[in-house]
């Protein structure tokens, strides 16, 4: 059915605030960074787009294959 955990996906690399949340989130398998903010119970996540439009990548990543 589901496969054992072996490694987390996403990763935290920024955080910012201590009411009014916001955190940068990047998928370890893709590179794209998401940033994800709330506040009390309610959220929300979006990925982070460059000047054109595209998703930003994390400089730190680097495609293994």
């Amino acid at each position: 059915m589901w496969k054992e955990k072996e490694e987390d996906r996403f990763e935290k690399t920024y955080l910012q605030g201590k009411v009014n949340i916001i955190e940068i989130w990047v998928d370890k398998q893709t590179g794209v960074q998401y940033l994800f903010r709330y506040s009390g119970s309610a959220g929300g996540l979006t990925p982070l787009l460059d000047a054109d439009g595209k998703p930003q990548i994390d400089p730190n990543y680097r495609k293994t294959l």
